[in-house]
């Protein structure tokens, strides 16, 4: 299992709920990879603290996500 998740959301943005997700034991295990058009050094940092695994920008390149699936996923 892996989650892809946008950070620009309505209610609970996508850092929120990496963190709620990343925290709670029954999902800690589920890598969250954020895909989003927010493209700062800042939000990508802020993302990691937030327990995402990887941090992609839209438009997404196939090679970089193809490579971020590899490094997370079991073969």
């Amino acid at each position: 299992a892996l989650i892809l998740m946008d950070v620009v959301m309505p209610n609970l943005n996508g850092f929120q709920a990496t963190r709620t997700i990343s925290k709670d034991p029954e999902t800690a295990h589920i890598p969250i990879v954020l895909v989003t058009t927010k493209d700062q050094e800042t939000d990508k940092v802020w993302g990691l603290r937030q327990g995402a695994k990887a941090y992609v920008t839209k438009p997404i390149k196939e090679e970089e996500l193809i490579g971020v699936l590899k490094k997370l996923l079991p073969a």
